[in-house]
């Protein structure tokens, strides 16, 4: 009888193993998609319909120090190497879920001694053996903690990917900030000079009773102001090329030497439409990745709750003499089935089952504002793309009717015919222009580079 339901306790377990809920990857990705809004088929913020996203944006610039640099990046940045030792450890997480799946198999070997002091009699005992132990996985418990495992692994996978190219754009950004920053020192420099034989000319017309001693205040203020502004400027130039060289794993003693000019600006990339960033971008795969790990480790949970039935054997020798341990007569073997099922645990499974499934939602939710904030960051960049054209060609205009009017208010002071602090405000108001016009032209190629980091470009 007790033969009997033992093997109706197996029987039961087996007909239901065809009901072990595993998750699969399609169920998680519909399950993840379904939190986002309704996808347009156009970027809102496109001029007009684009193709496939390019690849190779580096390249784009055509500029051999910035290509050099983003691969020197990729080789020598901390934290790429932090993001690839990760991946490491979550394949190696991911094997170990899955070893429960297969037999554990021991070696078990002892000895020992026992008698009695008196008179002094005793017995010695060696045992050796191959212990087997095995975990069916009835309700699929073991292989949705492998899936899962499996899942997160892809994340950290994905992370790495998108770790790569957010480096290979913060390379790139701050390349363009530190030459930004040396043009801005050019254009202080400059502004310097020009302030400096101001203020020689107008000591000399103040010597000889030309000018007045408020014109020469004013020349040596500004003077003194613009010397502030170079000062500043250097500094800002030392921090930029720091910046790039920790970026690039190096020590940062501003030593880095760089190009003299911004590089033309490529056209815009390609944009393609909103629902390919879905499965282009590494960022929102490994956020997908983490709701199939999520969904996975809850039927984990569920299956817990679930009777567990293991297999084990024995087959080992024991004997009081080293040369018969192996006999046959002394070799003894066993088989034994076991079903443990769950009675009373203080809800622990319970509880278990409830953390799964909030982090099931925290997952789904992380991806669908991963997923819109993915999408506002293409539709900004895309707009800020427009609006930096548009600034580009207000600011040169600008930059060049100030160094007109300069021109004019020269000649006009030369004659007479307007006071210095006229000419001075204007010369300021070119020098400013100027500046204006670099700032923009850096924007405009930072803007390329982060509309292709948000529509998950490939910098190689």
């Amino acid at each position: 009888m007790g033969k009997f339901k033992g093997g109706l306790y197996i029987v039961a377990a087996l007909s239901v193993t065809a009901c072990a809920n595993i998750t699969s990857r399609e169920e998680a990705g519909a399950a993840a998609r379904a939190s986002l809004p309704e996808t347009p088929k156009a970027w809102a913020a496109a001029q007009r319909a684009v193709g496939d996203v390019e690849v190779g944006w580096v390249a784009a610039f055509n500029d051999p120090v910035l290509t050099k640099l983003v691969h020197e990046a990729q080789a020598g940045n901390r934290n790429l190497q932090a993001a690839a030792a990760n991946v490491d450890r979550a394949r190696a997480l991911a094997r170990q879920a899955g070893a429960a799946l297969k037999p554990n198999v021991n070696l078990v070997t002892g000895a020992s001694e026992s008698g009695v002091l008196d008179p002094g009699v005793s017995n010695a005992q060696y045992t050796a053996g191959v212990q087997l132990n095995w975990e069916l996985d009835v309700w699929g418990r073991i292989r949705s903690g492998r899936q899962a495992a499996s899942a997160s692994a892809e994340a950290a996978e994905a992370d790495y990917l998108f770790t790569q190219y957010s480096i290979a754009a913060a390379v790139a950004r701050s390349y363009f900030i530190a030459i930004e920053a040396g043009l801005q020192e050019g254009v202080a420099q400059e502004t310097v000079d020009a302030l400096q034989e101001t203020a020689r000319i107008v000591n000399v017309q103040y010597e000889n009773g030309l000018a007045s001693s408020q014109d020469l205040a004013l020349t040596k203020s500004d003077l003194a102001t613009a010397q502030d502004t170079l000062t500043a400027t250097a500094g800002a130039r030392r921090d930029a090329i720091r910046a790039l060289e920790v970026l690039l794993g190096r020590y940062p003693g501003a030593e880095l030497e760089l190009r003299a000019g911004l590089p033309k600006a490529p056209p815009p990339p390609p944009a393609g439409v909103p629902a390919e960033i879905l499965e282009r971008r590494p960022d929102l795969i490994a956020a997908e990745r983490n709701v199939a790990a999520s969904f996975n480790s809850l039927d984990a949970a569920k299956a817990a709750k679930l009777p567990a039935i293991s297999l084990t054997s024995n087959i080992g020798g024991a004997s009081g003499s080293l040369s018969n341990l192996l006999d046959p007569a002394n070799v003894a073997w066993t088989v034994a089935g076991n079903l443990v099922a769950p009675l009373f645990d203080g809800g622990a499974r319970d509880a278990q089952v409830q953390i799964s499934s909030a982090e099931q939602k925290q997952a789904v939710a992380a991806y669908g504002q991963a997923a819109l904030e993915a999408f506002g960051e293409v539709e900004s960049s895309l707009d800020q793309g427009v609006v930096l054209d548009q600034r580009i060609s207000s600011l040169s205009e600008a930059a060049s009717e100030a160094r007109e009017a300069y021109r004019v208010a020269r000649l006009r002071y030369d004659e007479g015919e307007t006071d210095l602090i006229d000419v001075l405000t204007i010369q300021q108001r070119v020098f400013a222009a100027e500046r204006n016009l670099v700032s923009i032209e850096r924007q405009r190629l930072e803007q390329r580079v982060n509309l292709n980091l948000a529509l998950g470009g490939d910098w190689e």
